[in-house]
């Protein structure tokens, strides 16, 4: 009687799965390795529940499905460490995690760890609204509510410090090919940005870094219709050795000589900032690489 019941209820267990997944799908990318799971876990599922279908219909006894039960598990043992990630309380500090946590976030941390580790994208989230169409027609900062601004695109700069150099790329392909600027990029889905400042700076001049600092927020509305949020991170030790790449070609420049000349207009403004170590968020009007608009907002609530 309890497998026939496990048998007919099974469909609805499995679209409960599928909903928790879509849910999840609202969190990404922290939640890229729980959608994975629930996935996962649903599959497992499913191997236990093609047993018991061949036990009823070959009329076999129901203890069978004991042991086919744990025969669907050994099943899972190859993917234990993809599917033993929710947690009830944080890693960290222990407090005990809401329902969001523990089913959507892969790190397990609670807000307040998670807003410590991840400054720059402690953002609030606004639930069923439609993206702001960026408004491209804007030639002054003070056109543009940036309240309800949204970029299109999310990258990375980093800069990493030896003494009084500073590593810079001549960039040779994409947006500002020809420019001296950091190395950097697009975030990648299943990354945070202090992630995606440590795997550019690798791709783009062979040095590896192991820790970032966040030290502000560059914002870009562009006249073409491009939207672009930046994060700007500092480095202090690295390992490995320089070379060229498809991408950029790197090089020491002295922090006192930097070639304000080849770079982004809106360079000049903030990175003196962020060599004093106060934080900021730009804004930006670009037609083509020509500055047409920016300002400059100094975060005095917030320590470097």
């Amino acid at each position: 009687m309890i497998l026939e019941t496990i048998a007919d209820k099974y469909l609805w267990f499995l679209v409960a799965i599928l909903v928790v997944n879509l849910y999840q799908r609202k969190f990404a990318p922290r939640s890229y390795k729980k959608r994975s799971a629930t996935l996962i876990i649903a599959s497992l599922a499913m191997v236990w529940q093609i047993f018991i279908v061949i036990i009823l219909s070959r009329g076999w006894p129901h203890w069978l499905a004991v042991p086919a039960l744990f025969l669907a598990m050994a099943v899972g043992i190859p993917f234990r460490h993809r599917v033993l990630l929710f947690r009830t309380k944080c890693v960290r500090c222990d407090a005990k995690l809401n329902y969001t946590a523990i089913i959507n976030y892969d790190d397990n941390l609670c807000d307040t760890c998670w807003a410590e580790d991840h400054p720059q994208e402690a953002v609030v989230e606004v639930a069923e609204l439609e993206p702001v169409v960026a408004p491209a027609s804007a030639r002054t900062v003070d056109e543009i509510d940036w309240d309800s601004w949204e970029p299109t695109e999310t990258a990375v700069l980093c800069y990493l410090f030896d003494g009084d150099n500073v590593l810079l790329i001549d960039k040779k392909t994409g947006l500002g090919k020809g420019l001296v600027n950091a190395p950097g990029g697009h975030i990648e889905e299943d990354e945070t940005a202090s992630e995606a400042a440590m795997r550019e700076i690798a791709e783009e001049t062979g040095i590896s870094v192991t820790k970032v600092e966040h030290k502000g927020v560059l914002e870009f509305q562009f006249t073409d219709g491009l939207a672009m949020r930046g994060h700007v991170f500092f480095a202090y030790e690295h390992s490995g050795e320089l070379g060229e790449t498809d991408e950029a070609r790197p090089f020491w420049c002295p922090v006192s000589d930097l070639p304000y000349d080849k770079m982004w207009e809106d360079d000049r403004l903030w990175f003196p900032l962020a060599l004093e170590g106060r934080r900021f968020t730009g804004r930006f009007i670009f037609e083509g690489e020509k500055m047409l608009s920016s300002t400059l907002i100094e975060d005095l609530d917030e320590e470097a």
